[in-house]
């Protein structure tokens, strides 16, 4: 997929261990993030060893590329952070290990003063949609996310 040169990189910020997109958690999926300023974009091969059967990848791997990559919009598109209140995901087609992927999430609408609702696009190697998700995400105070340890 040649198309993420087109695409501004998004930097990480901090040191984390988050399973989706830290550089430094040895077994998670190092989501790197890039925008075109409308959606948030990622590439990334899911390793083998995540896997349900032999070599296509585990339903909770792909809902949780979904919730990172929605969840990371939110980060960069609003400049706030949210934690997820719901999220529907539609399995489409297969999605095989070893195998490059793209993933994109945007906002569908902000619902109100502290819920949005996004939406999640994952395609294959071949840019075919293989899943997408639907998440209602609830916006976070400085307060709680100085609680977490994060911000």
């Amino acid at each position: 997929m040649s198309d993420r040169e087109l695409y501004k990189p998004v930097p990480d910020k901090g040191k984390h261990m988050c399973f989706g997109c830290s550089p430094e958690n040895p077994v998670g999926l190092h989501m790197a993030f890039c925008t075109d300023e409308k959606s948030l974009y990622s590439w990334l091969k899911v390793p083998a060893h995540l896997c349900g059967w032999k070599h296509v990848v585990h339903g909770g791997i792909i809902s949780t590329i979904l919730d990172e990559i929605m969840a990371r919009s939110i980060i960069y598109l609003l400049g706030q952070y949210a934690v997820t209140k719901s999220i529907t995901v539609d399995f489409l087609k297969p999605i095989l290990t070893e195998r490059e992927l793209k993933a994109e999430g945007a906002i569908i609408e902000k619902m109100n003063h502290n819920e949005i609702l996004m939406k999640g696009l994952l395609y294959n190697n071949k840019g075919e949609l293989c899943a997408k998700s639907t998440g209602v995400f609830s916006l976070l105070t400085s307060k709680t996310i100085r609680s977490f340890g994060a911000g």
